[in-house]
């Protein structure tokens, strides 16, 4: 006679969520254009109010407000969070130990660090140790968000508002400078724009997260002391851009979870709504005012609106409604998005010679003319010629079932 045991079996993995691979690869796509050229075509015509709007969604605000070029990084932190909740799901239904998953995390986070510093010295005479790019934000913050992964969901989002909430705290108590203060000391040129008021604790140049990096980033070697990010870039903006994982990450819990698809579009959407809302109230009450550059609280929650409203697009159109055959150029990107980013960030002038170099130096002014474009035109043909040359090396890769990842 045979004595049943009882043996507990992992769960199921998780199926692949088709629809934050489109999301993925639109915005990596996006991302690789650099905007067509939009921006550098825009200026010839300063007086159409067409290409005005244009090259001002494909260019990033100078400091307060929002444009679509401002949706690519935040877009990139939430999805990080997406994905987490399905790529750990999976390790753990191979029955992976919780350790061996928070080393890969570990290993994850360090690596994604240097990848990024080496990818922002490429002209650089040495090692150029900044912070500040998607990659390495994304690799500082990523420990802390795996540390979250599969806690309740209310632990998740106390973790966003405690993030949040600190970091606002963190620059409101920070001094005001003196009122003969030399703005020029800290890259802020005599026409700027200041934030006036309460407001003034979140300005260029003279905010804590500024004044970290003249300490932090001077402990490398440097060519030259490090006095400024001439944008107003710091690296502290993981710690806010960690609540925007983290709202990737309880997304991805939501669409892992078990309710209707129908329900889940109408939680992401509301959601967002939710969010958004409350970050421009922030906003216009004064209390936090939108910066995408120095990822303000508010700026975190109006982002993540935005970023929960195309992943509800997504979502409804490739999952829900099951139309997933035009999402194949898009998903062909978002499965080697690591790929496509180095490509953009290190081969860009290479793809670009050898069109001129294996169809004719003039290739891209003769194509805008074919097309009746007109010489300001050129730059965009050019980039859609050099973008669909990298996306067909995503698409061998594709193919041949090849993906890098870290």
């Amino acid at each position: 006679m045979s004595q049943a045991t009882d043996v507990k079996k992992p769960s199921p993995a998780p199926q692949r969520l088709t629809s934050l691979d489109a999301y993925r690869g639109f915005i990596m796509l996006v991302l690789a254009s650099e905007g067509l050229g939009i921006y550098q075509v825009s200026r010839k015509f300063p007086d159409n109010r067409v290409w005005v709007t244009l090259g001002y969604h494909f260019h990033h605000v100078t400091w307060l407000g929002c444009a679509f070029w401002d949706l690519i990084q935040p877009s990139f932190m939430f999805m990080v969070g997406v994905a987490m909740a399905y790529s750990y799901a999976s390790r753990a239904a191979r029955g992976e130990s919780y350790a061996s998953m928070f080393r890969h995390a570990l290993v994850r986070s360090i690596v994604l660090v240097f990848l990024g510093v080496f990818l922002r010295s490429g002209n650089a005479s040495q090692t150029h140790f900044t912070f500040m790019d998607v990659v390495s934000q994304i690799g500082l913050g990523y420990t802390f968000l795996f540390l979250l992964w599969g806690k309740p969901r209310w632990v998740q989002g106390a973790a966003a508002a405690l993030v949040l909430f600190g970091y606002w705290l963190f620059f409101a108590a920070y001094p005001l400078p003196p009122a003969d203060f030399d703005y020029k000391s800290v890259g802020v040129p005599n026409d700027w724009a200041h934030l006036s008021g309460f407001a003034a604790h979140w300005d260029k140049g003279t905010n804590p997260a500024a004044r970290f990096d003249v300490w932090f980033l001077n402990l490398f070697p440097r060519a030259k002391p490090f006095a400024y990010d001439g944008s107003g870039y710091p690296t502290l903006n993981f710690i806010p851009s960690l609540a925007t994982m983290i709202f990737g990450l309880m997304a991805g819990e939501l669409l892992r979870g078990p309710r209707s698809r129908t329900a889940k579009f109408w939680i992401l959407a509301g959601s967002g709504a939710g969010v958004m809302a409350a970050g421009e109230l922030l906003d216009l009450t004064g209390i936090c005012p939108i910066v995408k550059i120095i990822w303000t609280p508010s700026w975190a929650l109006y982002s993540a609106g935005w970023a929960l409203w195309m992943l509800a697009a997504f979502y409804a159109v490739v999952d829900l409604a099951g139309l997933r055959r035009w999402s194949y150029p898009l998903v062909v990107v978002g499965m080697n998005s690591i790929v496509m980013y180095v490509m953009a960030s290190l081969l860009r002038g290479w793809f670009e010679k050898r069109l001129r170099i294996h169809f004719g130096k003039n290739i891209f002014d003769q194509v805008a003319a074919w097309l009746h474009l007109g010489e300001a035109c050129v730059p965009i043909v050019e980039h859609v010629f050099v973008l669909f040359a990298m996306w067909l090396v995503c698409w061998w890769l594709y193919r041949q079932r090849l993906f890098v990842r870290i």
